[in-house]
């Protein structure tokens, strides 16, 4: 009998479809790998705006990811949005018996539209017990710098501060330079296994469908990893296919804010 390659996002959910649990299941499918999820916060918001976060019983959260772990089992694991420290904690330590090996965090802090989605003690916890605790980590600029506590204006502070981030636990960085402004973007991949900065570039893309871009990129990682892709490939990989998701959502007007990327551009128009 064939089998699937399998990924869980534990995030929370974006109603309106572009972000969260919604952005990684179609990222899942379109990459060709099996997506399952827990649930850790009902979000209300669309392409303007979050309104509002319901947050899921931490032991329910925790009941989620078992029964996902125990039954299905899963090749990689992408951790998105965490609230609360105790949430971070549940989390991590759910994980841990599981030994799995390709664990990607997307540090989510703030909504593309600028809504906080992060308790500000829950930064510490974090930086000091989840990260630590995975394989990879997908910051932006803004998220970075949260966690480095200290500016970040230039493309060329990038190394250094994906070197910075790395000694919180070993961890490997892919730090996404979309904050920065120019005509083109150079994300940065730390490999913290064999000490190697590799640059990828891309053309900026002008367009306001920007939501859930991260969600979508960590979720992409996850995926190759999921697929049995180095580190490197799978950054390289994951990084590609956000930045033709995004030119191909360019062409498309949907809601009144911050649209989604086309996570299916390589399958339907």
């Amino acid at each position: 009998m064939n089998t699937y390659r399998r990924a869980l996002s534990i995030a929370g959910s974006d109603p309106s479809g572009g972000a969260g649990l919604q952005a990684d299941l179609k990222t899942f499918s379109a990459l060709g790998v099996y997506g399952m999820t827990a649930i850790v916060a009902v979000v209300d918001e669309n392409t303007v705006g979050v309104t509002g976060v319901h947050p899921i019983p931490v032991p329910f959260v925790e009941g989620q990811i078992r029964s996902c772990l125990d039954d299905i089992g899963a090749d990689a694991v992408k951790i998105g949005m965490l609230h609360s420290s105790e949430l971070i904690l549940a989390v991590r330590d759910t994980l841990a018996p599981y030994r799995i090996d390709n664990i990607v965090l997307d540090p989510v802090m703030v909504a593309t539209s600028g809504d906080p989605l992060l308790e500000h003690d829950a930064v510490y916890t974090l930086r000091s017990e989840l990260i630590p605790a995975v394989s990879v980590i997908t910051p932006n600029v803004p998220e970075a710098e949260i966690l480095l506590g200290r500016r970040i204006s230039h493309q060329d502070q990038l190394p250094d501060a994906a070197r910075e981030l790395s000694t919180f636990g070993g961890v490997s960085v892919l730090l996404k330079a979309g904050h920065l402004g120019g005509d083109s973007l150079t994300d940065i991949f730390y490999n913290a296994r064999t000490g190697t900065m590799t640059p990828m570039c891309s053309p900026k893309v002008d367009t306001v469908n920007t939501h859930g871009t991260g969600c979508t990129l960590s979720s992409a990682m996850a995926a190759f990893l999921a697929r049995g892709a180095s580190l490197d490939e799978a950054a390289i990989r994951a990084k590609e296919y956000v930045t033709a998701a995004i030119a191909a959502g360019a062409h498309y007007k949907i809601g009144h804010g911050h649209g989604p990327v086309h996570h299916f551009h390589a399958w339907w128009e």
